[in-house]
C-alpha cells in the first residue's frame, strides 16, 4: 500500500478516532497523543490493513483499546474518564449557558455509567455508528449493544429529569 493510498483510506475517519480518544482521555493533548500513536500503528500495519473488512472499525477498536490501556497504566494514574462537547455559536447567551450546563450534566452522568454503556452511547449517539459496526468494534452481539444503549439512555434521561425537577413540587 502506497502512502497516498494509506492517506486516502485512513484520513477520512481520523477525526472520529480523535473524538473517541477525547471522550476517554482527560486532556486534548492526551487525546492527540493517543490518536497519533494509533495512526502510527496503522501505518506500521499498512501492508496488512487491506485484509480487514472494515478498516474504520478496526481503527476505532485500536483507539479504544489504546486509550483504555493508557488509562490503566501507571503513568496515567491521575487520569480519569471525562467528556466535553461544543455549543452552537449562533445561539443566544442564555441558550448557550443552558446548553453548556446540560452538556456538562450529560458528561457527568456519562462518567458514572458502566464502561460498556458509556462506549456504546458515545459510538452510537455521538459518532453515529450503526449497531453492527458497534457490535464489531466492541465484540458484542447486536442485541447486547441495543440493550446497553437503551440502559445508558434511560440512565442519562432519568438523571437529567431528576436534576431538572429538583426543588419543583
Amino acid at each position: 500500500m502506497t502512502q497516498s493510498e494509506f492517506v486516502n483510506l485512513v484520513m477520512p475517519f481520523k477525526d472520529k478516532l480523535y473524538r473517541l480518544a477525547k471522550r476517554l482521555m482527560v486532556s486534548t493533548e492526551e487525546a492527540e497523543d493517543s490518536t497519533q500513536e494509533v495512526l502510527m500503528k496503522l501505518w506500521d500495519k499498512k501492508k496488512r490493513i487491506g485484509a480487514y473488512r472494515n478498516v474504520e472499525a478496526f481503527a476505532m477498536t485500536m483507539t479504544k483499546n489504546f486509550c483504555l490501556d493508557r488509562l490503566k497504566s501507571k503513568q496515567s494514574g491521575n487520569l480519569k474518564l471525562v467528556h466535553s462537547n461544543y455549543a452552537d455559536d449562533r445561539t443566544s447567551l442564555q441558550k448557550e449557558v443552558e446548553v453548556n450546563d446540560s452538556l456538562e450534566w450529560v458528561g457527568r452522568i456519562m462518567e458514572g455509567l458502566p464502561e460498556q454503556q458509556k462506549l456504546v452511547l458515545q459510538l452510537r449517539d455521538v459518532e453515529q455508528y450503526d449497531y453492527d459496526e458497534i457490535s464489531e468494534m466492541l465484540d458484542m452481539k447486536p442485541t447486547a449493544v441495543r440493550v446497553a444503549l437503551s440502559r445508558a439512555r434511560k440512565a442519562v434521561r432519568e438523571q437529567l429529569i431528576k436534576k431538572h425537577s429538583y426543588g419543583i413540587q
